[in-house]
């Protein structure tokens, strides 16, 4: 089956109790290709008792998984990440069809998915608890780990498939349940990747397609346990509120502004190769892209002219095709990105190289990769997330200077900096006001450390144990085995004990 039949064929359904199922909604959302502007599917916008009948059947399922021990989950997630592997490319498709990055960059992503689920597997069977020394003899004191329940998973358009694994997988591996509700411009390859987890009890992983309310029921239902999400941040605090309510507790990841340093140190060229994949990976819609760049003046024009270059040498296009860069996922993303670049130009900014739409594509959200110089610490271009091919570069005389700007920003998520000086590189790790840094090799992630930011970032963290512990409680348990008195503080108190007078 290609992939477009697929899309015909998930197209209004949901995932729910072990199965692909017609959604009973009337109302439902087009799929436009970006590269094309053709519709391939439709989404369902499902109803209320749609996501109640989700979260019943999710409560009943997770009282399965979690009487499983963490061995035997750990064997079935293992399974689950070798058909990852087996299929990506597969999936690579449905994905570039539907979000339009490159292939390349989809089957990346779905490899992610696949080391994400080993990891979880494996750690989960070690992060259980801790044994602590007693405070009474013959006592025996330790903690345990237990699933919060049922979580839900709200995602969004760019990384759909890999951050949901980062979350999902150590939910699952924690024992919980899990009902995603996807990006509406994703959804059909989320639906189409359920088909890997089939071997999970039914139930244990649901997908609920639709619209903000279909979200906002998930989150605020005292049926639900948890709560994982990435998106904007006046969503994000919407989220956190609801969530605050009921003390649910909630993993947010609401956009970045992340400053990239480049010091005259630095080998220029490796610089400007490392700026170019930090600022237009995935057509620059990456939470932690690179989207303001302090360059030290002394070194500024030779960096421009090797960024200029590097922007130059992307070939644009159907993500199908042989392409560094496809098009902007939807046509409101294009719309946002074009006003950000067209207000920065009216504000002084110059377009080194970019600044428009490839004059030999004429039907898809694409726009050139741009750079641009002139830019002011002022200017919006620098202030907001512009999530698109932008690289806007500000001249500065110090490296305080570039840390000081960096630090002067609502949002605190990712870090770049390019130098070969000891002394900058560990002021760095110390003084930028970040969740991650990255020196001299930008967006890499690693599944065993934590992904997360600072201030209107976001809070909580993905990966690593911490993402781990998002899903669990503890449970503090003391047992004394032979229910001894405990005279040395029960009642009644001894006469010495008693206040002098």
């Amino acid at each position: 089956m290609t992939a477009l039949q697929d899309f015909a064929r998930l197209s209004g359904k949901l995932y729910v109790d072990g199965g692909w199922a017609a959604s009973k909604s009337t109302s439902q959302l087009e799929v436009i290709d970006p590269a094309t502007e053709e519709v391939v599917g439709h989404v369902a916008d499902a109803t209320d008792a749609e996501v109640d009948q989700a979260i019943e059947i999710a409560n009943q399922a997770r009282k399965v998984w979690c009487r499983q021990d963490p061995r035997s989950r750990a064997v079935i997630l293992h399974d689950i990440a070798a058909r990852i592997r087996r299929d990506k490319k597969v999936f690579a498709e449905h994905l570039t069809r539907e979000e339009g990055k490159p292939f390349k960059e989809s089957v990346d992503e779905v490899s992610w998915c696949a080391t994400a689920i080993d990891y979880y597997a494996e750690l989960a069977r070690h992060e259980t608890g801790r044994i602590a020394g007693a405070t009474v003899p013959g006592q025996f004191h330790f903690s345990v780990k237990e699933p919060l329940g049922t979580i839900v998973i709200v995602l969004p358009f760019n990384y759909p498939l890999v951050l949901l694994c980062w979350e999902a997988a150590a939910a699952l591996a924690a024992g919980n349940a899990v009902i995603v509700k996807p990006h509406e411009q994703t959804s059909l390859t989320t639906l189409k990747f359920m088909e890997l987890f089939d071997t999970l009890p039914r139930g244990l992983m649901q997908v609920v397609t639709g619209g903000a309310r279909v979200g906002q029921r998930l989150i605020g239902s005292s049926g639900t346990h948890g709560v994982a999400y990435t998106g904007s941040v006046p969503v994000g605090q919407a989220v956190a509120r609801t969530c605050a309510e009921s003390f649910k507790p909630c993993l947010i990841e609401a956009s970045g502004n992340d400053p990239f340093i480049v010091m005259p140190s630095a080998p220029l060229e490796m610089a400007a190769r490392g700026a170019a994949f930090a600022a237009y990976l995935n057509c620059g819609q990456v939470c932690t892209s690179a989207e303001r760049f302090y360059v030290h003046d002394a070194i500024h024009d030779q960096f421009v002219e090797r960024l200029v270059a590097e922007a130059r040498k992307l070939r644009i296009g159907n993500g199908l095709g042989q392409v560094d860069m496809g098009p902007l996922a939807t046509r409101k993303q294009r719309e946002r990105f074009e006003g950000l670049i067209s207000r920065a130009r009216q504000q002084g900014a110059k377009a080194a190289t970019g600044g428009g739409r490839p004059a030999d594509l004429n039907r898809g959200w694409f726009v050139e990769p741009t750079v641009l110089t002139g830019v002011t610490p002022d200017m919006e271009i620098l202030n907001e997330e512009p999530f698109g091919p932008v690289a806007p570069i500000c001249r500065v005389r110090s490296f305080d200077e570039a840390l000081e700007l960096a630090n002067k920003s609502r949002f605190g998520l990712g870090s770049n900096l390019y130098t070969l000086d000891m002394d900058e590189t560990f002021r760095a790790v110390s003084e930028i006001q970040a969740g991650i840094l990255w020196i001299n090799a930008p967006l890499l992630d690693n599944d065993a450390l934590p992904f997360g930011g600072r201030k209107l970032s976001g809070s909580g963290r993905q990966l690593g144990p911490e993402g781990l512990q998002q899903f669990q409680n503890t449970k503090f348990v003391m047992i004394d085995p032979q229910a001894s008195n405990q005279d040395f503080w029960w009642f009644p108190y001894q006469k010495e004990e008693s206040f002098p007078g």
